[in-house]
C-alpha cells in the first residue's frame, strides 16, 4: 500500500560549506528543511553532512547561475563573502529567497560603500575615517590625522589584515598587510581610522525575520584579540543610553538592508557614547559563545530567520568562549579535549582541517565554552578550559 505523500520541505542552497556552514546546515536540518551545500572544495566539511551537495565555483557568476537554476531553491543563503553578487541578484529576481539579501552581498566586498552608507547616507557616528589608495595616499593621511591609527582591508574577516600605527615606519607595513588580507578579493585601497579611546567592543546580533520588519536583539557579546586567541563573553553590560543607542544603529543599518538573516553588528562603546564599526551577514566567530549562553544559537537563529519563521532571542546563562586558530603541535587531542572538559559548566568544539582556501578566510582550530552565574566566572572557566585544549600547561 502506497502511502500519502508528506509535505514537501524547503529546500535549501548553502553557499559556502566551511566549518561554519556545518552548523549552519545542522540548525536547518533540525527544522526539516532539505539542504543543498555547495563549495569550490570537495573536501568542505558541510558537504559531508548536506542531504544534496555540489562543487561549484562560488565566484564564478554563470556556474553559480547555472547551479541556483539545478537545485530550484526556495531560499539561497550565503555562508560566506566570497559569492557572485550578480548570481545572488538574478536568484532575488526570480522566486527564491536570498539571505543575505543581493545588496548585502555586494556590500561585503565593498567596505567603502558600507562606510558612506552608514556615516554619510544614515548619518551613524563612526570613528573618523579616509581611504587611501597607495601608500603614498596613506602616509598623507597618517600626517593629516596624526597617530595612533588603525588600517583595516577593504575587504576581509574582521580583525584580519588590520595594524596600529604608532610611527611613519609602521605605514609601509600597513598598507601591504591590509591589500593583501583580502585574497583574490583584495582592493589596493584601504580603511584608516582615528583610534577611538574606547572601553569594549561589542557584536550586537540584530534578527530579521519573515515580513516582521523591526529586528529583535541579542544580548551584547563583548570581545578581544589578544596573542591570536578571541576571547568573547555574554552579556556584555552597558549603560541604559548605550544599549538604546547600540540597537538604534543596528535597526537603522540592518533595516537599510532588508531581507532576513543575523546580522553582527560591530560597534565601539565608550561609556554613553556608541560607533558603528561594520557589519556582517553571516555567523562570524564573537557569535560563537551564543550555542551555550542562548536558548538558541546563532546557527538556529539563521535557520529560522532564513525560513521567515518565529524567532526568539533568550540568554539562557552569562558564558564566555575563546577560539584558538591554529592548530598547536605535540600530542593527541583526546587527552586535550579531556582536560578541557574537567572545567565546570565547559564544552568544546573542535574543527576539522581546513582547506587552503583563497579569499578572506582564516584557520579555526576549536573553541572551548563555559557558562557560569556570571561573566567573570564564565570567562575564567572558558580561559582554563582553552588553554587545556591547546596543551598550554603540558
Amino acid at each position: 500500500m502506497t502511502g500519502t505523500p508528506g509535505p514537501r520541505p524547503p529546500r535549501v542552497l548553502l553557499l559556502g560549506a566551511a566549518e561554519l556552514g556545518r552548523e549552519v546546515v545542522a540548525g536547518f536540518t533540525r527544522l526539516g528543511a532539505h539542504v543543498i551545500a555547495v563549495d569550490g572544495h570537495a573536501d568542505a566539511p558541510a558537504l559531508q553532512v548536506a542531504g544534496e551537495s555540489a562543487v561549484v565555483a562560488l565566484t564564478d557568476s554563470d556556474a553559480l547561475t547555472a547551479a541556483i537554476e539545478r537545485f530550484r531553491p526556495d531560499c539561497v543563503v550565503s555562508a560566506t563573502d566570497a559569492v557572485a553578487a550578480d548570481a545572488l541578484a538574478a536568484a532575488e529576481a526570480g522566486s527564491a529567497t536570498v539571505v543575505p539579501s543581493a545588496r548585502r552581498a555586494r556590500l561585503s566586498l565593498d567596505r567603502e560603500g558600507m562606510r558612506r552608507l552608514a556615516a554619510d547616507e544614515l548619518g551613524l557616528p563612526t570613528a573618523p575615517f579616509w581611504f587611501a589608495g597607495s601608500v603614498e595616499e596613506l602616509q598623507s593621511v597618517a600626517l593629516h590625522a596624526g597617530y595612533p591609527m588603525v588600517v583595516k582591508p577593504l575587504i576581509a574577516v574582521p580583525g584580519a589584515g588590520q595594524s596600529v600605527l604608532l610611527r611613519d615606519d609602521d605605514v609601509a607595513p600597513a598598507w601591504e598587510a591590509a591589500v593583501s588580507a583580502g585574497g583574490r578579493f583584495a582592493h589596493r585601497r584601504v580603511l584608516a581610522e582615528s583610534v577611538v579611546d574606547i572601553d569594549h567592543e561589542v557584536t550586537l546580533l540584530a534578527v530579521r525575520s519573515g515580513d516582521a520588519g523591526a529586528p529583535q536583539f541579542c544580548e551584547p557579546i563583548g570581545h578581544r584579540h589578544v596573542d591570536g586567541v578571541l576571547e568573547c563573553w555574554q552579556p556584555q553590560q552597558l549603560t541604559p543610553v548605550a544599549l538604546d543607542s547600540a540597537r538604534s544603529i543596528a535597526a537603522r543599518i540592518v533595516n537599510a538592508f532588508g531581507g532576513r538573516g543575523v546580522f553582527g553588528v560591530e560597534l565601539l562603546v565608550r561609556g554613553d557614547e556608541v560607533y558603528f564599526s561594520d557589519v556582517t551577514a553571516l555567523p562570524h566567530d564573537s557569535a560563537l559563545v551564543t550555542a551555550r549562553t542562548q536558548r538558541l544559537s546563532v546557527f538556529d537563529l539563521q535557520a529560522r530567520a532564513a525560513l521567515g519563521l518565529p524567532v526568539d532571542t533568550i540568554m539562557i546563562s552569562p558564558g564566555a568562549a575563546e577560539v584558538t586558530y591554529q592548530p598547536p603541535a605535540g600530542a593527541d587531542l583526546a587527552p586535550r579535549i579531556g582536560a578541557a572538559l574537567r572545567t565546570p559548566e565547559s564544552d568544546v568544539l573542535v574543527f576539522p582541517a581546513p582547506t587552503a582556501t583563497p579569499g578572506p578566510s582564516r584557520t579555526r582550530f576549536g573553541v572551548a565554552l563555559a557558562t557560569a552565574p556570571d561573566v567573570q566566572q564564565a570567562r575564567e572557566r572558558a580561559r582554563q578550559a582553552s588553554a587545556a585544549l591547546r596543551g598550554d600547561d603540558a
